[in-house]
């Protein structure tokens, strides 16, 4: 058996795309256990539940890569229709959840809820889902709390909007800072491996390796 089969035994995942942003809401499970996750609920609430039913999980968790409203803004309602805890993201992006509303109503998205998580993540934290472990990154710089999800034995990743397939994520809202973000990938992200898969916020997803030498982001060749 190879590693990608073993690893497709052992997580299952669903990407629902959310919102006008199109935003990669992630609903991702433990295969042994059918424990799930929905990672960055910004909203479409009911197609998120529609994908939890077709994948026949239970999701005990909602987890936040970081406080923009096209990934939070659906997880107040979502938290209140499956009586599960909220996790994440870093408290440095409490300001943003502190204004979900204001921020919805600025892009024309209307239902959303301040809210506080049951738990700010840290880096070096770890959260579970099934018998999985992923190890909490904070990665500051498209926000000041983003922070990406990484299990080591599936060599595997979320990275909310820290990093895209070809691209990252952009600097120019409140908090953010090109410069700390690269600095959050070249010091968290690129040790991980070569061979880390990652599923992004927005797009297709890709490996640590293609980025390493391929964004023009990290090689270089994008001039501010």
């Amino acid at each position: 058996m190879t590693r990608e089969d073993q690893t497709r035994a052992k997580v299952g995942a669903a990407i629902i795309p959310v919102t006008p942003f199109r935003q990669n809401c992630t609903l991702l499970w433990c295969e042994a256990t059918r424990d799930g996750v929905v990672i960055d609920p910004g909203g479409d609430i009911p197609l998120i539940r529609a994908a939890i039913k077709q994948a026949g999980v239970t999701v005990g968790r909602i987890w936040l890569t970081h406080g923009h409203i096209d990934h939070v803004g659906g997880a107040a309602e979502l938290r209140d229709a499956l009586k599960v805890p909220i996790m994440g993201p870093h408290v440095a992006d409490k300001f943003l959840l502190d204004h979900v509303v204001e921020s919805g109503r600025h892009y024309g998205m209307t239902g959303m809820r301040d809210f506080v998580p049951d738990r700010w993540l840290e880096d070096g934290d770890q959260v579970e889902v099934g018998q999985l472990a992923f190890d909490v990154l904070h990665c500051p710089g498209h926000s000041p709390g983003s922070v990406v999800f990484f299990n080591a034995d599936l060599h595997f990743a979320h990275v909310g909007d820290v990093l895209f397939n070809g691209s990252v994520g952009r600097t120019d809202l409140p908090g953010g800072s090109r410069a700390v973000l690269i600095k959050s990938i070249t010091d968290k992200l690129l040790p991980l491996g070569d061979d880390v898969a990652f599923i992004c916020g927005h797009g297709p997803g890709s490996t640590i390796g293609h980025e390493r030498v391929s964004n023009p982001f990290l090689t270089g060749n994008v001039c501010d």
